[in-house]
């Protein structure tokens, strides 16, 4: 037993159907696809989360001028 009741065997005939039907050259440029979209994603996740502090650190000094003005 394999996936949810699928054998190895199964899978095999899968993926030489999947091939036969798209041919390798598809399945490659897919895949190159997919992993530039995957990569690309990544990059706009870390992005954000790099400008989040900068984003905090910067309202955090904009408050503190606001606060002594109002003690005058």
């Amino acid at each position: 037993m394999g996936f949810g009741g699928i054998s190895i065997w199964q899978l095999l005939i899968i993926l030489l159907i999947v091939v036969m039907l798209f041919g390798t050259k598809k399945l490659k440029g897919l895949g190159g696809d997919l992993g530039s979209a995957v990569k690309g994603f990544k990059k706009a996740i870390s992005s954000e989360e790099e400008q989040k502090p900068l984003e905090s650190e910067s309202s955090k000094q904009e408050k503190e001028p606001e606060d002594s003005q109002r003690k005058l």
